[in-house]
């Protein structure tokens, strides 16, 4: 006996069946997508017409997220925009730093414990009109608690003079990214991931990048299938033992919504130790967590000034920004993971981080040829027609960072990249007019979960205030939808199981109350998701509560 669901509409992202009236399942996979009396040729069946005025649409896939989607609601929410959790709660962003200040000083006194660490994450003073927090602001909320706010990016810091004390970071500290005043005494804004990982350690908390508490897991679970998600990745995980272990049994659990892929932070351990240890977790994947990528991070943020830029740099004259791994070290680490045959997707920002990367690439696969490496440039938001064409002969393929145009769009064509470069980017009709094989994603919780808000964005490609940045860029609804489903699913070298509603592939699907295909391309960010199905189990939005 299996299932047969009929639907206003399937689209199915299948080209030789685009769309159809009908989808069977049967044991959590897909049979096929078609007419009634084709899919009854299957033997006994039952109909279930829960769906019948929905559109169904592959499950959605987020390419490139976090879990910390789900972990960070425990910290305070202190970014610019409006943000709503996976209880559904709204967070109003914050205008000024002094709006910052008070919320960090209603969640100080909300903390059960004196000793306690005030953590909080999304600040962007690139909103505030070149205002920087410094530690005399955090010093406001506590002198004798640390604090530590987590800039939007994930890349840059800042902390009071208690934290700095404690982390032994005075004046006589040189490290690269500890930024310091006209007088020599450092700010407390801190750039860079040795830096960060340091101070979360400081406070007593081995967060650096290691997220993986069952309550975080399931929250992460719930923002996906809010957003019609049924495979996000990890995208930089250190994968300590005690991290494998609760995602295992998170995911082990039938009932859980969603479909990981943590991705092993590379630089965290000696190349040859992470593909060990890599190797190691693979056979303990399961239906809903899959091991075995591997990411590199080589520059920092736009937004931060920590993106490594060519020539001419940073509109507004800011100095160039950090080299996270060093661009003449890359080819040796990459192709350790590559000769291993472990997939790699690298973090590149800025331009030069990009044509760095490339170049790394061309030189391991001179070296270990492998025509279906997939490796996949992460954000790549500087990348122009010279370095598409070279990642088209080199088979790499790019996630493109869609949503930087909407949030940041109006502060890189004013202040980062100006009005030129700030039309280029996260170039998406340039990916797939010269034969790149492209996704689109969030980077949540940077920005929101929702992939069908980053299509719009690479759809529409306006900023908060309506300006379109780069028309020439935009790509159609079908192609955006294509980004986030099988698109996506080929980056993450899952596009024989998801991405597509096929014969023979798993029954995951996101469940709409409208066809995205139909509506206004400027509204199609606003299509209602009434929930998911994964492996065949349904997952209705209407079970999740607000709060």
């Amino acid at each position: 006996m299996f299932t047969i669901y009929p639907a206003r509409k399937v689209i199915t992202m299948n080209v030789r069946r685009p769309e159809a009236s009908h989808v069977a399942v049967r044991d959590g996979w897909i049979l096929g997508a078609g007419a009634l009396e084709e899919l009854a040729g299957w033997g006994p069946h039952e109909i279930d017409d829960r769906f019948a005025d929905k559109v169904i649409i592959p499950g959605l896939v987020e390419g490139h997220c976090h879990s910390r989607e789900g972990s960070g609601w425990d910290e305070a929410y202190v970014g610019f925009h409006d943000r709503t959790d996976p209880d559904r709660v709204v967070h109003p962003g914050l205008k000024s730093i002094d709006e910052v200040v008070g919320r960090l000083q209603e969640a100080e006194r909300a903390l059960p414990d004196a000793g306690d660490p005030l953590l909080a994450w999304g600040l962007d003073p690139l909103f505030f009109g070149g205002r920087r927090m410094v530690a005399a602001d955090l010093d406001r909320v506590s002198a004798t608690r640390p604090v530590l706010v987590l800039h939007q990016s994930g890349h840059i810091v800042n902390t009071n003079h208690e934290l700095m004390r404690r982390a032994g970071i005075n004046r006589d500290t040189n490290a690269m990214g500890v930024m310091k005043d006209a007088g020599g005494e450092p700010t407390g804004e801190l750039q860079g991931p040795v830096l960060r990982s340091m101070l979360y350690r400081a406070v007593g908390r081995e967060r650096a990048l290691s997220f993986g508490d069952p309550r975080g897991l399931r929250r992460f679970a719930r923002s996906a299938q809010l957003a019609g998600v049924t495979t996000a990745t990890d995208l930089a995980n250190e994968l300590p033992e005690e991290t494998v272990a609760r995602q295992i049994e998170v995911t082990s659990d039938d009932r859980y919504p969603l479909r990981i892929v943590p991705a092993f932070l590379g630089m965290s351990r000696p190349a040859p130790e992470g593909v060990e240890w890599v190797e190691s977790l693979i056979p303990q994947s399961n239906e809903r967590l899959r091991y075995g990528l591997v990411k590199l991070v080589l520059d920092g943020s736009i937004q931060g000034f920590t993106a490594r830029l060519k020539r001419p740099g940073y509109y507004n004259g800011a100095e160039n920004g950090l080299w996270y791994i060093d661009p003449d070290e890359l080819p040796n680490l990459l192709g350790v993971y590559h000769r291993a045959g472990l997939q790699v997707h690298i973090h590149t920002n800025g331009d030069q981080a990009t044509e760095a990367a490339i170049d790394a690439i061309e030189r391991v696969l001179r070296a270990s040829p492998d025509p279906d490496a997939r490796f996949t440039l992460q954000h790549c938001q500087m990348a122009h027609d010279a370095h598409f064409r070279r990642m088209a002969r080199l088979g790499i393929c790019v996630n493109l960072f869609a949503n930087h145009l909407y949030y940041w769009g109006d502060q890189h064509y004013a202040l980062t990249m100006g009005p030129e470069r700030a039309e280029r980017m996260d170039a998406a009709g340039s990916a797939q007019r010269l034969g790149v094989a492209y996704s689109i994603h969030s980077d949540a919780p940077v920005t929101h979960l929702a992939p069908l808000f980053t299509a719009w964005c690479a759809v529409n490609r306006r900023t908060t205030t309506g300006r379109v940045l780069g028309t020439e860029e935009r790509v159609s609804v079908a192609d955006a939808l294509h980004a986030v489903t099988i698109g996506a699913a080929f980056t993450l070298k899952l596009d024989t199981e998801i991405g597509s509603i096929e014969c023979g592939k798993r029954a995951d699907f996101a469940i709409l109350e409208d066809d995205p295909l139909a509506v206004d391309p400027a509204k199609l960010h606003e299509v209602p998701v009434w929930g998911t199905v994964v492996g065949g189990r349904v997952f209705p939005n209407s079970e999740i509560g607000a709060g």
